[in-house]
């Protein structure tokens, strides 16, 4: 059920979900990979950031009558290893620069201060042990695609 959710809420996304997406999609934000509308056990997480078991939620009007089940829902979420950070919508709208700060913060992200000694040029990219073209497929295969099953949890941090 939460699957067939998911794909509903993809197909008709909010302007303001369509809005943040279109700076989170293709590692937009500082490299960081998400997903959109992904279900997790009985709910459907608005943004998802695997990588620093983070969860963005986005709240519009109605999620100030239903602040006890917006409660449980991120409780649950939590006790499973999730982070879950909530912006309103007007936050997006008019301040999207800062919302995507605070989200590169949630994952550890420093904007304001970024690292001294960056890599050269080259340095530290994922390289196909395939290159040249053979058995590369679609993704290019630079890189296997995580996958989020059903009950997927982050894993732990040391």
């Amino acid at each position: 059920m939460a699957n067939q959710k998911a794909r509903r809420l993809r197909a008709d996304p909010t302007e303001v979900e369509k809005r943040l997406w279109s700076r989170l999609r293709d590692r937009g934000v500082l490299g960081l990979k998400f997903r959109r509308q992904v279900p997790l056990g009985p709910y459907v997480a608005d943004f998802v950031c695997a990588e620093h078991a983070l969860i963005v939620e986005l709240d519009g009007g109605q999620h100030g009558s239903s602040e006890a089940r917006d409660d449980r829902r991120t409780a649950w979420l939590e006790s499973r290893g999730w982070r879950v950070i909530r912006f309103w919508n007007n936050e997006v709208s008019e301040n999207i620069e800062g919302v995507l700060q605070m989200i590169a913060s949630a994952c550890g992200i420093d904007v304001d201060h970024p690292h001294p000694d960056p890599l050269p040029g080259g340095e530290g990219e994922v390289r196909s042990p395939l290159s040249g073209g053979e058995g590369e497929g679609k993704s290019g295969g630079t890189r296997p695609r995580r996958m989020l099953s059903r009950g997927y949890a982050p894993r732990e941090r040391s």
